[in-house]
């Protein structure tokens, strides 16, 4: 379409129903602008896996009234127990949103185009094709939004270096969640709060960890440090999650020590379609966007999970992201769509950087067992005081980007947070 007597807000098309996709849906629903979600799966599918979210996003889902439900859902983590192998401790440390009839299952993107009468085309494996203004690539750490994007780019010598390098693995991981336990035998169950515990291996690559969900349910999961040959190799894959050498995996962890006793207890009260087997990536890549197309979430950055900030990251993407697109109002031409691309990068890209760095060393000090490893590990734990910690935690809680065109949740907590930046498109709408 040509750059010209635009009369509605642009159309949206998200590649992706995982968080950071839902939730942007979710938003545009609300901004008033169209949108429709492309999920490759075939339906809804439970991995054995949880999310983690922090107090970054909470104001945001206090603007949609899910703050409350969260609670509801989730549990709050207050304490964690780190332990060695003989179990002394070390360290105490909604889909109703959105319209059903816009979420389209069975759609996987092989490749996308630029027709000539203007927007973004993206063409999935059943032959079909869907056009849109924008395009948004939230599928995750092997986006084939990405891909295709890069390729076009690095056909035209536009894409950097960094952006051609495959991601860095350093570990694999078994996660997986119980059906619900008996609270004589595992009476953690009963509280209505976190209880975490994960255990450091001794002369093993292998570190494990366990905690309580609600529903007295046990989330697990164990993570083997690969040897660098072996992370090499498998640095050039082109899938995600996955049950594929799960039980190989599982004999060899079976009688892993935890509190609750061996390993092999939870695992068999989990059912093997709730384990899944994962490799841990890392990557921040450099190329977010280009003309109409725009990453977020997994896609554009993909973090260690030792940090639990993944999940924050996506949803805070979707809140920048949803605002710029806002900004543009009825004008979507390419320069306005270029420019709510660069300010949404502009805007979150610093804050990605450092939690990018805090999980890579997190995942050093939790999961790492090479001897650079073991030494940071005791150093942190042993010498760190805690109110360093404490002070770079209220540092990072201070982000709390919220919706611009919805009305603002209020400031709780006493820790300071940043001003909100100002929409000026609602300044002009509310001068009018």
């Amino acid at each position: 379409m040509p750059d010209q007597n635009f009369t509605s807000p642009p159309s949206v098309m998200i590649v992706g129903a995982g968080i950071g996709g839902l939730f942007l849906g979710i938003l545009l629903e609300r901004a008033g602008i169209p949108y429709a979600i492309y999920e490759r799966a075939a339906a809804v599918q439970t991995l054995g896996a949880v999310l983690s979210l922090n107090v970054n996003v909470f104001p945001a889902m206090e603007q949609l009234g899910l703050y409350e439900e969260l609670l509801n859902i989730g549990f709050v983590s207050p304490t964690a127990n780190m332990y060695n192998e003989k179990m002394k401790i070390i360290k105490h440390m909604n889909m109703g949103l959105l319209e059903e009839n816009k979420i389209f299952f069975r759609k996987k993107v092989l490749s996308t185009s630029h027709p000539e009468e203007g927007g973004v085309a993206i063409h999935c494996s059943d032959n079909s094709t869907y056009y849109g203004d924008i395009l948004v690539g939230a599928d995750g750490t092997y986006s084939g939004v990405r891909q295709s994007l890069y390729r076009s780019l690095q056909e035209k010598s536009l894409l950097p270096f960094s952006d051609t390098q495959a991601l860095d693995i350093g570990y694999l991981t078994l996660v997986g969640t119980t059906d619900p336990m008996d609270a004589g035998n595992y009476p953690e169950v009963k509280d209505n709060f976190n209880h975490f515990h994960f255990v450091i291996g001794n002369g093993k690559p292998y570190t494990w960890y366990m905690f309580t969900v609600p529903k007295k349910k046990i989330c697990w999961g164990v993570q083997c440090q690969l040897a660098e040959n072996v992370a090499k190799d498998m640095s050039f894959r082109n899938t995600a999650w996955g049950s594929e050498g799960n039980e190989g995996m599982i004999k060899d962890v079976y009688n892993f020590p935890t509190p609750y006793g061996p390993l092999g207890l939870l695992i068999d009260a989990t059912p093997r379609e709730r384990i899944s087997k994962v490799f841990l990536e890392e990557k921040l890549f450099e190329t977010w966007h280009h003309d109409r197309i725009v990453l977020i979430g997994d896609a554009a950055h993909k973090m260690s999970p030792s940090h639990g900030l993944g999940a924050v990251n996506a949803v805070l993407d979707a809140i920048v992201l949803a605002n710029n697109l806002y900004e543009i109002g009825n004008s979507a031409s390419s320069k306005n769509i270029a420019a709510a691309f660069q300010n949404y990068k502009k805007e979150r890209y610093p804050h990605v950087h450092e939690h990018f760095k805090a999980s890579k060393i997190l995942a050093k000090i939790m999961l790492g067992q090479k001897w650079s490893d073991k030494l940071l590990r005791k150093v942190v734990l042993r010498y760190l005081p805690d109110s360093i910690a404490n002070k770079r935690t209220i540092k990072g809680s201070a982000y709390r980007p919220q919706c611009v065109f919805l009305p603002l949740a209020p400031k709780r907590g006493t820790c300071h947070v940043l001003p909100q930046k100002p929409s000026k498109r609602g300044s002009q709408l509310a001068q009018q």
